[in-house]
């Protein structure tokens, strides 16, 4: 790949955080880290896909769902257990295998059941379900909401046409969010999707709104009212966030040219935050980082889960 020249970093001036945003924001930030390095030490199995560059899209949406909403999530998906739950113990738990995880340490990093929380690995799968969940809730709780996390690479799965079609039809109260940071594991988008997601939801009579910003605030402004709609109505809504990918796509199989990594890095969050709020930041980002580490030092001293507790039903 040819290497894209990194333009100036020119500042924008992010609205001031409340501080359970900004410490959520560095937990999700300092965990996925933290997750990295214990993988380069030899202390986690398996594998891992990190959400380094967008933890603020859950950290936006935290606010705006509802306790009895479903959330679907995806493979990417620390971060948005973690603004759903705040609960960084069970889920290295579950990473690592150690007794107190949320699923017992069956499901790992990617498949988690935690009450209306559910994610997986296979791209495009929680989609159709979670246009059922969505049709029950139309059906047995009016105003609830069913929110599933996809990537722009799972638009290459046909369940996902299959689901939108039904959500149009029947005017379900699903809210598609697309973490569209333009690479499908090793691919750039433009080389294996044609259109636009926009085009695309447009085919079905589904709203689009595009996402450009990564301002906790702004996005709040912004897509209230829409999912606020959604819920009332019913009917399906698209959500698309241009994000940026930090980190590789795993561990460490990051394939894209220098160039493309430091234009990620330009946009990244979290220096236009530091920036803007130094002090306030200071404290929280200090705070985040003593808190996982406590987390990682409580975990890795827990015994490993057995055979009988993995044979237990998922915590609710």
């Amino acid at each position: 790949m040819t290497a894209v020249a990194t333009p100036p970093l020119r500042r924008w001036a992010p609205s001031a955080l409340a501080d359970e945003d900004l410490d959520l924001l560095l937990l999700i930030r300092h965990f996925e880290r933290k997750l990295l390095e214990l993988f380069a030490e030899g202390l986690l199995s398996g594998t891992t896909h990190t959400c380094l560059g967008q933890e603020y899209i859950p950290v936006a949406l935290r606010p705006l769902l509802e306790p009895g909403d479903f959330v679907f999530s995806n493979h990417r998906g620390h971060g948005h257990y973690l603004a759903r739950f705040d609960d960084p113990h069970g889920l290295l738990a579950e990473i690592m295998g150690r007794e107190g995880a949320v699923c017992h340490g069956v499901g790992g990093s990617q498949h988690i059941l935690r009450g209306r929380y559910l994610s997986t690995g296979v791209q495009g799968e929680s989609l159709p379900v979670a246009a059922g969940a969505a049709l029950r809730l139309k059906r047995s709780e009016p105003g609830g909401l069913a929110v599933v996390h996809v990537g722009d690479g799972t638009w290459g799965e046909g369940a996902v046409y299959e689901a939108l079609n039904i959500a149009a039809l029947w005017t379900l109260p699903l809210l598609v969010v697309v973490e569209h940071n333009g690479i499908a594991q090793s691919t750039p988008t433009n080389r294996q999707m044609a259109g636009s997601i926009a085009v695309r939801a447009e085919a079905f009579g589904i709203r689009h709104v595009r996402v450009d910003a990564t301002d906790v605030n702004d996005i709040r402004g912004e897509l209230g009212p829409l999912i606020a709609t959604a819920r009332a109505r019913p009917e399906p809504l698209v959500a698309e966030f241009r994000t940026h990918r930090l980190g590789p796509h795993s561990k460490g199989d990051d394939t894209r040219a220098p160039g493309l990594i430091a234009q990620a890095r330009h946009h990244d969050w979290h220096g236009h935050y530091a920036a803007a709020f130094p002090d306030q930041f200071r404290t929280s980002d200090e705070r985040q980082r003593r808190r996982v580490d406590a987390v990682v030092r409580e975990i890795t001293d827990r015994p490993l889960t057995t055979w009988e507790d993995s044979c237990h039903a998922p915590n609710e």
